[in-house]
Parts: structure tokens; C-alpha cells; sequence
């Protein structure tokens, strides 16, 4: 059986709770074994860190400790898998560099707020967006820092319609992308800012794969 912990917790405004919910049911229907925690401690409890073969987290902002960021670095770097989506990966930890050279990325900003915008598939016969064409979401579209090395997925660009940021139009940022670390895998997904964007087939089935990809030597369904 495979294990995963999910810690959720920082800005309310991703509601954490409500969409690690949303997976923490996806898991389970899976046969996973899994442990919820709303403590980045959890990071540090070397036994159960030893014990996992995936972690799912959704915590927008916050900080980790040297202590709590070398353990989950360590455990990733050791083969447990690291999955997630929007800030609750790609803008958490902001003071943390080691944390985001594993990740692949780093929210710097969301021009608009709310808005239309498309998704493009760029990779449409990876097992993770196979059979899902370009899609479109009302979201914030995540203008991202990202590491060259990501191997990219699918991508938004940037209207560049917002007053002040003209120059940003035309610019091609990654949505989702996968990568390793060490001998983990680590997946991200720039999508879900709040629990009701899971209702979208298209994004629940990228996250839903992604957290398969992700488990410790892979997994698919």
C-alpha cells in the first residue's frame, strides 16, 4: 500500500483545507494510506517522513524552518514524490530558495486577479495530458520565475491587457510541469485557486495524475 501526507494550512484564501479534502478522497479511493496534518512539523518527524512515498502539500505563504526545509528536501531528494498546485507550492515559502530550486518555480504575480484566460497543452501524449486538449478557466493566471530544466506540460500565455504590465504580452508561462529531484519526483500545477476550480474535469484529471506520476517509482490508473 502507498503512503502520502498532506499538510495544508497558511492563507485562507486558497482555502487549504477544502481542497486538500478534494485529493485527500482521491487517495483513498486509490488504496493510499494517508495522513493529514495541518503542521509543517510533520516535515521534521523523521519516522513518518521515512514512511512515505508521496507528499501533497497546499500551504500559500508561511516559512519553513532550516530544520523543517533540509528534512522535506531530504526526504524528496530520497525518493518520496512532491505534488500540488497554485500557491499552495508555487507561492509558498518565499524565503526559502532551497525549497523553490526543488519545486522548479515561484509565483510572482497574477495580473488581472480573476480572469479568462486558456490553457494550451504542450505535451498532449505525456500519460498526464493525454486525451485533454486546450482548455479554457476563469482563475488567476500565474505569471511564474521557472527553472529551465522543468519539463513543461502545458502553458498559458499572457494577454499583457492590464494596465502597467504591456510588456508582459505574448510571454509564455508554464502551468504544469513535472521534474526531479534527486531520486523523487516532484509535479506542480499552476491551477487551483480554490476548491470549485477541481470541478473542472480538465484540471481535476491533470492533479489527479499528476499525484500519480509523483508516488514514489510512479503510478498510473
Amino acid at each position: 500500500m502507498k503512503r502520502a501526507l498532506i499538510v495544508w494550512g497558511g492563507w485562507e484564501g486558497h482555502e487549504p483545507k477544502q481542497c486538500a479534502d478534494v485529493f485527500e478522497q482521491s487517495l483513498r479511493e486509490w488504496e493510499y494510506e494517508v495522513i493529514v496534518s495541518n503542521s509543517l512539523d510533520s516535515y521534521i518527524d523523521t519516522e513518518l517522513m521515512s514512511s512515505l512515498d508521496l507528499i501533497v502539500q497546499n500551504w500559500t505563504l508561511g516559512e519553513l524552518t532550516e530544520q523543517q526545509e533540509a528534512a522535506l528536501l531530504n526526504a524528496v531528494g530520497g525518493g518520496v514524490g512532491m505534488a500540488g498546485w497554485h500557491g499552495g507550492v508555487g507561492d509558498a515559502f518565499r524565503n526559502n530558495v532551497g525549497y523553490q530550486f526543488m519545486i522548479g518555480g515561484q509565483f510572482v504575480a497574477h495580473p488581472g486577479g480573476i480572469i479568462d484566460y486558456t490553457v494550451n497543452v504542450v505535451k498532449p501524449d505525456d500519460p498526464i495530458m493525454k486525451g485533454i486538449d486546450d482548455f479554457s478557466v476563469h482563475s488567476e493566471q500565474y505569471y511564474m520565475h521557472v527553472d529551465p530544466s522543468n519539463e513543461v506540460l502545458a502553458s498559458t500565455t499572457c494577454s499583457g491587457e492590464h494596465e502597467g504590465i504591456d510588456w508582459i504580452k505574448g510571454a509564455v508561462i508554464p502551468a504544469v510541469w513535472k521534474r526531479r529531484y534527486g531520486k523523487g519526483r516532484v509535479f506542480y500545477c499552476s491551477l487551483g485557486h480554490r476548491a470549485k476550480e477541481f470541478d473542472a474535469p480538465e484540471v481535476r484529471t491533470i492533479m489527479r495524475r499528476g499525484l500519480l506520476w509523483a508516488t514514489r517509482g510512479g503510478h498510473t490508473r
